[in-house]
Formats: structure tokens, C-alpha cells, sequence
């Protein structure tokens, strides 16, 4: 997730002053992710030196409102073209505890497999839940970001049953 690119987003809308910003990232990716509002000015700050947005005037001048420059629209039309490339991967704390417990003595392997799908088994359960109380119309930013849960959880609980069954052939030969 990209705070720079989120911002230049929102302000594409309207202008906003900083807790705004916060308040309509975290509305908009259905409380999913949340945002420092330290990290919100900081990153208004760098928009704001790379000429990507810029202060108003405001009503409040205890709080300062910013806009999105031309420059901003043209760096947030390049992040929208541009596809997302996992590249280098993200770092992964389910594969690498996978990976580093293979290599360790003493850890069964099985058994934390096991752990894991029960607890990936009860989050999907939860998302789909979840997905029948959504109201389509007006939850859609939720039901997305559901509708990505529960295909990560259901990957998840793919690549654990491949890790079985390497295990299981491993053991065999």
C-alpha cells in the first residue's frame, strides 16, 4: 500500500486537511488499514516539497487544508495505469516461520500446519460471515476487500496443503 499515492487520491476529490485525509482512507478501505496521522502529514510534507500538492487557505487556521497540483494528477494517473508487481515479494511471516521451522531441528513441522489452518479455517469462516451481511450497495468498499480476504485465506489454505503434501513425498523417499 502506497500512503503517497492513497492521499493524492482522495484529494483528486476535494481538498482536505490532514485528519480528513485519514478519516476518508480509512472509510474508504473499509477500516481495513489504518493510518498514523504522523505519517499522513509526513507524507503531505514530501507531496508538498515534489510539488504534488499544495496548502490552501482555510477557515481553520489551526488546520491546514492541501489540494492536489497538476503534477499530483499526473503522478496519481501513472499509479492507476501502472500495473502492481509483487517484485521483490513481500515478506511473508507464515512462509518464512514455514520455511526457517524445515530447516530447524525439533519443530514439527506438522504440527504447525495444522495450527495454522485451524486458525486460516476460523478467519475465513469469520470473512464469509462477514459477506452475507454486507449490504452490495452500500458496504461495496467492504465486500471487496472481503472478496480479497477470503481469496488470500483460500490461497493460504492451498499452499498449506502443498507444504503437507512436499512433506509427506519427503518423508516417502
Amino acid at each position: 500500500m502506497t500512503v503517497r499515492n492513497s492521499l493524492l487520491a482522495i484529494l483528486s476529490g476535494q481538498s482536505a486537511h490532514g485528519y480528513a485525509l485519514k478519516s476518508t482512507f480509512e472509510d474508504s478501505t473499509a477500516g481495513t488499514w489504518t493510518l498514523n496521522i504522523g505519517q499522513v502529514y509526513t507524507t503531505l510534507d514530501r507531496l508538498e516539497r515534489d510539488g504534488l500538492v499544495e496548502g490552501v487557505s482555510s477557515d481553520d487556521p489551526k488546520r491546514r487544508t492541501w489540494q492536489i497540483t497538476e503534477a499530483g494528477r499526473k503522478e496519481l494517473s501513472g499509479w492507476y495505469e501502472a500495473p502492481v508487481l509483487d517484485d521483490p515479494p513481500a515478506r511473508d511471516e507464515l512462509a518464512i516461520k514455514v520455511l526457517l521451522a524445515v530447516a530447524a531441528d525439533g519443530v514439527d513441522l506438522t504440527d504447525l500446519i495444522q495450527r495454522q489452518r485451524e486458525a486460516t479455517m476460523e478467519k475465513l469462516q469469520g470473512y464469509t460471515r462477514h459477506k452475507r451481511r454486507a449490504d452490495p450497495d452500500e458496504q461495496l468498499p467492504w465486500l471487496l476487500m472481503l472478496d480479497a480476504l477470503v481469496l488470500k485465506a483460500e490461497a493460504q489454505l492451498k499452499w498449506l496443503d502443498l507444504c503437507e503434501e512436499r512433506l509427506r513425498d519427503r518423508r516417502a523417499r
